[in-house]
This record gives structure tokens, C-alpha cells and sequence, in this order.
């Protein structure tokens, strides 16, 4: 198969204009559909992959632009999200999705937005609903739809709050349950989605709309043609669909707080869960969901930035070894040790009680310097690892750090740029083989440190992955990255690769392998002309002479999809 080669050189940032303009020519020829095909059949997968890979270009122009959008709808919707498509070339009536996606971008003219309002394929209707800044006239089209999930969808995406207030009193209640989740809508009424005040029953649902009531969806629902949600269920009430109003009410930043609060102590924990990302609620209804029997529940307590130093003390010291936590102390304490006003003599109890894992933890990113010096003082490796994760550390609590005697300290701190070449050649003859993949990863490894890691004895295949993507290493480090299987594709984009393996490259069984060789922009002109020239002969059929090579546009009898 030619088409990862064809793709390859289609991303090529160093093709030249004259062999895109060839591509983009045999893309558009390609032979017409065969006598069983459907003259409106799509391309096949490997041409709508390389018209993909030619509309991420950054130098196609608008004439190319227009030419890729005429032959791939996939093509037409990125370049159209891109903001590279003029609206003036798209026809609504026959491409909606790319209609809809300039409308998206801001770049479609209102006319578009009345004309899909009365498609009739509802899915249309549908994507258009959670469009921005529709019209009111077609706000109002929408909302009327037959059709009442593209009434929900307007209800879940509109920002004109009358009509988001008007949909949350509709009388199905699907279409209150995305109006739940918008926070456009006012709160009064997202209250009344929760409390039930003022607010008329809902006269129906899916379930009833489809199904004889009493009814539960089976979750392992056999039928191909069953698109209730896992759970629904009715049995004259719309059960299901009022408990996820609730829920999504009660998790809108929009609700307002004594609303969502009325649902402490539910006895759905989706709904508690929900309650416990809020950011607004008392410090004793916090209190009373960190000692939810759900961990995941507890977790999101952990993890909320509203708590205070109380409650994050309380639940740090129910964490760790000897603390009866209960289930899910580690997914707790991961939540508290990211929690952004966590006191470092806490964080360090955590480190201690718990495997945090290598990250740059919210404090620690907004610690101030003397805080900073202070952590990294500590006792506790575990400590000081946490600390060397941050990459704008002061220059002597960096080298410090890269001085530590524990390994885990030195792989943290290693990465951060500014670390000189002694430094790092330091690091290696300490720690050897433990640090020698995050030597490798540093941006300021000099060429010659690269090609002493890569020839390293025994070989370090981490190593190998971080030297193909370096924009240091040379010919002589990367060629042993080649050995790598999982370093290969990289290493084969890497400019600094000769011209003869990059050659080479472009037969390899692994097609990953070859597309990067293809697109890597170190590839002689010369063999991308040979390699272009052989790829259209076997992929379509092209001659190359000049004459036939059609013009830009769309190939007669074949019409654009849509």
C-alpha cells in the first residue's frame, strides 16, 4: 500500500510547491467510481486519510483550500474549523456538515442557520442547536422542532437566557434535563429543576415516549436499535430523567446554592458525587460528604479547592498506613496531595503515607521560593522529589537538587533546563542507568553527551526514545535510536538523519516508520520528485506528462458529500 507514503509526503513541510500542486492534482483525478458504485459514494479510506493529512498544510493558499474542500468532507470540516475555508465556495443545501462547522467557527452568515433550522434530517437540526449565536428567529425554530431532542440540544447549548428559562419548564423532561446543565439558564429556574416549586410535572419522557410503562432498560440491552440511556426507566413518573435533572442541576455552577444544598443526604450518591464538586456550599455539608461511604464521593471533597484547612487536615490524617481511611484512602489522598491550599507540612505527611507519583502537584507549582527551599531541605526524599518537579526552580536549588544522593530526586530534577553539560555528565556516572533516560530528555544535552547515551553499554531503550525526539541529536546519536522499535518512527523524522537512511527508511516494512521518513523535511528533492512520481503511477494510474493533470475542483459526476 502507497497511501502512508502519500501521507507522509503530504505533511512534509519541505515538499515543493509544484510536487503539493501534483498531489493535490492526482488526489482530485483519482479514477472515477466503477459501474457498481454510487456516483456519491466516498472516497476510499486511504484518500480521505491523505486529503486530511494535505488540509493540516500551512501553505496550501486559498485556491488548494477550495480544491481539498471539494473532494473530502473531512478535508472541508477541518479546514472549516481551521478558518482557512471561505464561506462564499460552500453551498448549505448541499454540504450541511460544513455548513455547520464554519457556522461554528463564527464564520457562516445567519441566512445558513434559518435555511438548516428546517433540514430535514433532525440530526442536522440537532448539531445546529448547540451552535453560538444563533439568531433569535432561529432560537425560536428550534425550540418548536418536532423533534425532541433537538430540543434538548438547544435546552443543553442556547446562552439567551429567556430561552433557556422556558425550556427548563418544558413539558418533556428530557428537554429540562439539558436545560438543567446550561449555565445560561436563570436560577430561579434551576432551583425549581430541584425543588419542584412552581414548576408544572413533566408530561413525559423517552422512556414513555417509546416503551409501555413500567419500564427499565435492561444495561446489557441486546437491541441494536435502543437508544435509551444505561438506567432509564419509567414507570409514570420519568424516574429515571428526574433523578438526572437533579444530578446535573445540582452540579450547574448556576444553581443556586441553598438549591443544591436541599439535596444533602441523598440517597443517590451520583447525586452527593455531584454536590461534592461544588464550590460553593458550607464548610459543614463539606464535612458531612468527606464521611460519604462512596471513596469517589470523599475524593472529590479531597480535591475541592472550596474546603478549608480544617477538613483538609481531617481527612489527611484519616490517610496513610496507620489510619483507618477505610476503601479508597489512596484515591483520597491522591486528591488531597493535588488540592491547590494544601499545607506542605501536610503534603509531606502525604508523601510519606502514600505513593503520590511523579508530578508537579498545585502547590508545589504555586509554592513561594523561601517554601520552596524550605521542602527542599527536607529529610524525606519523597519530599524533595516533589519539589524538583518544577522547571523554574533558582538556579542553586536546581543544581542542589542535582546533586542529591537519591535517585528518584535526581530523575525528578533532571529534565529542568539550565543544567550545564558537567552537571549532567555527572548525574550519569552517580546514578548510571536509573537517570540515564531523563539525561536524555534535557533540552540543553549537548550533541556529543547524546551520542555517548545512545552507544551506552548495556543500551537504555528509554534513552533511545527521548534522543530521536531531541532537537540536538546528530546522525551519530540517532542511528542507534533506530534499533529501537518504539524509537524508529520518531528517529525517521528527525532532520539530522542522512539522506541515504532516509532512503533507506522509506521501505521499511513498519509503515509507521516509512511515512515519518517521508514527511521528515531533510528528504532530497530528487527523491521526493522519484518517490511522488512512482506513488501516482501505482496508486491512480498517472502519467507524467503535464497534459493529464487535471485542474483544481471536483471530479464531474462524483459531487462533493454531504
Amino acid at each position: 500500500m502507497s497511501g502512508h507514503l502519500l501521507c507522509g509526503l503530504a505533511a512534509n513541510p519541505a515538499l515543493p510547491a509544484e510536487l503539493l500542486d501534483r498531489l493535490i492534482d492526482g488526489l482530485l483525478a483519482r479514477p472515477a467510481s466503477g459501474p457498481d458504485e454510487s456516483p456519491a459514494e466516498s472516497p476510499d479510506e486511504a484518500d480521505a486519510e491523505l486529503a486530511l493529512a494535505l488540509s493540516g498544510r500551512a501553505d496550501l493558499g486559498p485556491a488548494r483550500v477550495a480544491a481539498l474542500a471539494a473532494c473530502d468532507e473531512d478535508a472541508a470540516l477541518h479546514l472549516a474549523r481551521a478558518g482557512l475555508l471561505d464561506a462564499a465556495g460552500v453551498d448549505p443545501a448541499a454540504r450541511p456538515a460544513v455548513a455547520l462547522a464554519l457556522l461554528d467557527e463564527g464564520a457562516g452568515p445567519p441566512g445558513w442557520a434559518r435555511l438548516l433550522a428546517a433540514h430535514p434530517d433532525r440530526e442536522i437540526r440537532r448539531r445546529l442547536a448547540s451552535v453560538p449565536g444563533l439568531p433569535l428567529d432561529v432560537l425560536e425554530a428550534l425550540a418548536a422542532d418536532p423533534d425532541v431532542e433537538v430540543v434538548a440540544e438547544l435546552a443543553l447549548w442556547t446562552t439567551e437566557p429567556s430561552v433557556a428559562a422556558r425550556l427548563a419548564a418544558h413539558p418533556h423532561a428530557e428537554v429540562r434535563r439539558g436545560a438543567a446543565s446550561n449555565e445560561a439558564a436563570p436560577p430561579a429556574a434551576l432551583a425549581a429543576l430541584i425543588t419542584g416549586e412552581g414548576l408544572a410535572p413533566a408530561r413525559s419522557c423517552l422512556v414513555c415516549d417509546r416503551e409501555e410503562i413500567p419500564f427499565t432498560h435492561d444495561p446489557y440491552c441486546p437491541r441494536t436499535d435502543c437508544a435509551l440511556r444505561g438506567g432509564a426507566a419509567c414507570a409514570g413518573g420519568h424516574e429515571s430523567t428526574l433523578h438526572e435533572i437533579r444530578q446535573q442541576a445540582a452540579r450547574n455552577p448556576a444553581t443556586p446554592t441553598a438549591a443544591a444544598a436541599s439535596l444533602d443526604g441523598h440517597p443517590s450518591l451520583l447525586i452527593r458525587w455531584a454536590l461534592a464538586e461544588r464550590t460553593d456550599l458550607p464548610q459543614e455539608l463539606y464535612a458531612r460528604l468527606a464521611e460519604d461511604p462512596i471513596p469517589g464521593v470523599r475524593s472529590e471533597v479531597a480535591g475541592n479547592p472550596a474546603i478549608g484547612e480544617p477538613l483538609i487536615r481531617a481527612m489527611a490524617a484519616r490517610c496513610g498506613k496507620g489510619a483507618q481511611g477505610g476503601a479508597g484512602g489512596d484515591e483520597v489522598a491522591h486528591s488531597l496531595a493535588r488540592h491547590p491550599r494544601l499545607p506542605l507540612d501536610v503534603l509531606a505527611h502525604l508523601a510519606r503515607e502514600t505513593r503520590i507519583g511523579p508530578a508537579l502537584l498545585p502547590r508545589i507549582a504555586g509554592a513561594a521560593p523561601a517554601e520552596l527551599a524550605r521542602a527542599a531541605a527536607s529529610a524525606d526524599s519523597r519530599v524533595r522529589m516533589l519539589v524538583a518537579q518544577r522547571r523554574d526552580l533558582a538556579p542553586e536549588l536546581r543544581d542542589t537538587l542535582a546533586a542529591d544522593t537519591d535517585a528518584a530526586v535526581v530523575k525528578a530534577v533532571v529534565p529542568h533546563p539550565g543544567l550545564s553539560e558537567e552537571r549532567l555528565r555527572a548525574m550519569v556516572g552517580l546514578h548510571g542507568v536509573r537517570v540515564l533516560a531523563r539525561v536524555a530528555a534535557n533540552p540543553d544535552a549537548p550533541p556529543a553527551l547524546l551520542e555517548e547515551l545512545a552507544r551506552h553499554d548495556p543500551p537504555v531503550r528509554r534513552a533511545f526514545r527521548e534522543i530521536a525526539g531531541h532537537p540536538n541529536a546528530t546522525a551519530g546519536a540517532l542511528l542507534p535510536a533506530l534499533a529501537d522499535e518504539r524509537a524508529r518512527p520518531r528517529a525517521a523524522r528527525h532532520p539530522a538523519l542522512p539522506a541515504a537512511v532516509l532512503a533507506d527508511l522509506l521501505t521499511d516494512p513498519d509503515p509507521e516508520v516509512a511515512r515519518a521518513a517521508a514527511a521528515n523535511p531533510s528528504l532530497p528533492v530528487d527523491v521526493m520528485t522519484g518517490l511522488l512520481g512512482d506513488l501516482l503511477t501505482h496508486r491512480w494510474g498517472e502519467r507524467d506528462e503535464a497534459s493529464d493533470r487535471r485542474p483544481s475542483g471536483p471530479r464531474p459526476g462524483r459531487p462533493p458529500r454531504g
